[in-house]
């Protein structure tokens, strides 16, 4: 263990067997402190939505098909140009350092030995400039959580830009935070810095600190933003925390290149549907125009195959790569998504697909 302002980091690096990706929950919180672990782990109020984030992928089935000639499958698959072993990616999630004391950067290093694409979260505790070094040449997204100061947004957006993001994912569902209990009944308060705030309050030379950006937080995104990001970054814009068809329409209307359909781990608002409930019904109103990135509550690679063949380009898991950061490190990251992947082959070729485009083409059973 590392101590690091009087919080205990996790600094292994191993290989990690893994049986599911349910048991690292639990393995995990013998590692992270009790209020790193609640942050992590907790949904908000009594974590209904959190729970049908799982629940809701059991009201499909697969079919099974046979005799369609499939030996060993193939999961690589594509998106802005970007090639990737698989379709399962890593999305963005805050102050990694709770997990390990490498952070984000041990994560981006396991992601890119495992040939997938690493999203960086504005509230890192690793800087945008390490986790891209440490992503050695990989693809990566950097997602901005908006804030009232035009200049911090684009100080995030300029070295995200120079540092090689191939993308950028600007969520729009955390205008604040959800009612987490943990984080009340933990007293819980980051211990580790936000690199990211902390070196644009050491170089702005207006004297900020990082609680005055946190309460910059802008709480009204409209349409505009989305295309003011877009116009004044040239990247990939992808408006992630998408949970309706109406307003998938309105990203696309301003100027979105992608639309990412999560609630966020069911840390916002609890008593909405699931994430994998409102799939299909977002992705046909894309209606292909743009890639959709699906996230929420996936932990088997049949979950996986569920959301492709519901119309999700790629397949986004933060909990369990957070888990296997702290047991792991970047070693454990890695394992994660090699572990996914091997599921998700097992029922590619069950269900008698041999690509990824075949499994978008695959029959679900609803009932």
């Amino acid at each position: 263990m590392t101590v690091t302002n009087g919080y205990e980091q996790s600094d292994r690096e191993q290989a990690i067997k893994i049986i599911n990706l349910d048991e690292l929950e639990d393995q995990a919180r013998q590692i992270i402190p009790q209020g790193g672990f609640g942050y992590i782990s907790e949904g908000s109020e009594d974590e209904w939505t959190k729970a049908r984030n799982r629940a809701a992928f059991n009201t499909v089935q697969i079919a099974p098909r046979v005799l369609h000639s499939v030996e060993a499958p193939s999961t690589s698959t594509s998106v802005f140009g970007v090639s990737i072993k698989t379709p399962v990616i890593m999305a963005p999630t805050a102050a990694q350092g709770l997990a390990h004391t490498r952070g984000e950067a041990a994560t981006a290093e396991g992601v890119a030995a495992a040939g997938t694409i690493m999203s960086q979260s504005t509230y890192g505790t690793t800087s945008i400039a390490e986790t891209a070094e440490a992503s050695k040449g990989a693809p990566w997204f950097f997602q901005l959580y908006m804030s009232n100061d035009w200049e911090f947004n684009e100080a995030l957006l300029d070295e995200a830009k120079s540092h090689g993001a191939a993308a950028v994912v600007l969520t729009v569902d955390s205008m604040q935070g959800g009612y987490r209990e943990p984080d009340i009944r933990n007293e819980f308060q980051f211990p580790l810095p936000m690199a990211n705030l902390a070196a644009f309050s050491e170089t702005s030379g207006k004297g900020k600190g990082i609680f005055e950006i946190y309460a910059a937080a802008k709480q009204k995104i409209t349409g505009a933003d989305v295309r003011r990001v877009a116009e004044y970054v040239g990247l990939p814009v992808i408006v992630k925390g998408i949970q309706d068809p109406c307003d998938a329409a309105l990203a696309l209307g301003s100027g979105a290149s992608g639309i990412w359909v999560s609630n966020h781990g069911g840390r916002q608002l609890n008593g909405g549907p699931g994430s994998f409930d409102v799939l299909p019904s977002i992705a046909r109103a894309v209606n292909g125009r743009v890639p959709v990135i699906f996230d929420s509550g996936v932990r088997r690679g049949s979950q996986v195959f569920k959301a492709l063949a519901s119309g999700a380009d790629l397949v986004a898991i933060g909990r369990p790569a957070i888990y296997a950061l702290a047991l792991g490190g970047a070693q454990g990251v890695r394992t994660v998504f090699e572990y996914l992947t091997h599921e998700f082959r097992i029922v590619m070729q069950l269900a008698g697909t041999q690509t990824v485009d075949d499994v978008k083409r695959a029959k679900l059973l609803h009932y």
